[in-house]
């Protein structure tokens, strides 16, 4: 492997393991306030434990996060020094503003952890609603600087430099928009599941423990309304793509001629040496309808663009076609839910219901590690799109399998370590009598 490819699998490898806890930490806080909150209104010792319980997990994400997410910017001034030096100043204040939201989020966890008892219950609640804050804050400002290497803004290059530079105009970038909304309601549906999934395969062996009933019908109504509008999410960034970025469309797309009235893709595997895709199905229009809001709208195809500038279609193709499918699924399964809790609550618990649920608890995980290997591989060959390519911004500094494999391994171990503790923490879970209804459940008015 060149050197290239090792500093490019070493990112590939941190931020695969870091997304996974600047979701939860963007969305965990969000279940525990929730829980609290219906504690404060119904006085029901389950939903007061459930909180204790989802911030002592959120407490364990949260450290795993901030030691992977140091590391990450570490590696970022390291790895990628030419595009540190060039975009610093640039992209500076969405970073400086995510460490005020991060630390924020810290202070306010830890009043929120040691405070019960020792501070009123409304301000101990404010204090839950400003770690969500943060950790949502955090997201959107990180989001901001990833939106901006897609959509660059703020600044002109001279003598191969940045000048006029304008920090506000860079983070308000034109892609800002669609990818916070996207990257938000991506962490809500994910870490939703992800707990209604655990919570739900708990209810298969203890079918009659409100604990698990209180706890799935939080979060699958916080995942299940997230799942259910990220498609409008996703439409309003297919067609922002479509306009601003249409070589990247057309790869998530397996589209490689320009056509008009071009037909949407499910499944398929392109093949960039035959410029076709294989084995899709195609519905005709339907591409140009979803992006253009135009059945007859001219989609550019990979070929209508310099090849050393296309990004390769098979794994952005691939990845989108799995972050959909995952999309899909958990939408489902929100619409089943809201439908059984509006007709028959007691069916939410019912045996196939929670093994659905179950199944799909890893979806929104899943989910998230696609789209963002969609929004990585479908702008390359460019760190910042057509200003900087990924060669020209990589490190000259060789030797780098030997840090490859220590960060990795020091990975694996964080990992290991969350889990234990986090099942642990699940595994003690309490005993509470069942109720016929409960406040928490989807489709409650």
């Amino acid at each position: 492997m060149t050197e290239l490819d090792l500093a490019r699998a070493q990112m590939a490898m941190l931020f695969a393991f870091h997304i996974l806890f600047a979701v939860a930490g963007m969305g965990m806080p969000v279940l525990m306030v929730i829980a609290e909150g219906f504690h404060l209104k119904t006085r029901k010792p389950v939903y007061a434990e459930l909180a204790r319980r989802w911030a002592r997990g959120t407490a364990v994400l949260f450290a795993v996060g901030a030691v992977s997410g140091t590391v990450l910017s570490f590696e970022l001034g390291l790895l990628w020094p030419r595009f540190m030096e060039f975009s610093g100043g640039i992209i500076g204040l969405p970073f400086a503003l995510e460490g005020f939201a991060f630390f924020a989020e810290a202070i306010f966890l830890g009043i929120y952890l040691y405070g019960w008892e020792r501070v009123s219950p409304r301000l101990h609640l404010a204090a839950g609603c400003l770690v969500a804050l943060g950790g949502v804050l955090s997201g959107v400002f990180v989001t901001a600087a990833n939106a901006w290497m897609n959509s660059p803004a703020g600044f002109t290059v001279a003598a191969g430099y940045a000048a006029d530079v304008s920090p506000l105009a860079a983070m308000a970038n034109p892609a800002w928009k669609t990818e916070a909304i996207h990257m938000t309601l991506a962490a809500f549906a994910a870490s939703g599941f992800a707990v209604a999934g655990i919570h739900a395969f708990r209810l298969l062996r203890e079918p009659r423990n409100g604990f698990h009933r209180a706890a799935l019908g939080i979060a699958l109504s916080v995942g299940g309304a997230a799942a259910a509008l990220q498609p409008l999410s996703g439409d309003m960034s297919a067609r922002f793509v479509a306009r601003d970025q249409p070589v990247k469309l057309a790869a998530l797309e397996g589209q490689f001629r320009t056509q008009r009235g071009a037909p949407l893709r499910i499944g398929g595997l392109p093949d960039p040496a035959g410029e076709t895709t294989r084995y899709a199905i195609e519905i005709p229009r339907g591409l140009s309808l979803l992006a253009f809001h135009d059945p007859d709208a001219e989609v550019p195809g990979l070929t209508a663009f310099p090849p050393d500038e296309r990004p390769n279609p098979v794994p952005v193709h691939l990845a989108f076609q799995v972050m959909v499918a995952c999309g899909m699924s958990m939408a489902a399964v929100a619409a089943a839910a809201a439908f059984l809790g509006w007709k028959r609550r007691e069916r939410l618990f019912a045996r196939p219901f929670l093994r659905a649920v179950a199944v799909c608890g890893p979806l929104g995980l899943l989910a998230v590690e696609a789209g963002w290997t969609v929004t990585e591989l479908g702008r390359q060959p460019w760190v910042i799109r057509g200003v900087m390519r990924t060669s020209d911004a990589v490190t000259t500094v060789g030797g780098l399998a030997l840090p490859f494999a220590f960060f990795t391994g020091i990975y694996i171990a964080l990992g290991v370590s969350s889990v234990h503790l986090l099942r642990r923490e699940l595994a003690a879970s309490p005993f509470f009598p069942a109720e016929e209804e409960s406040p928490a459940d989807p489709g409650k008015g």
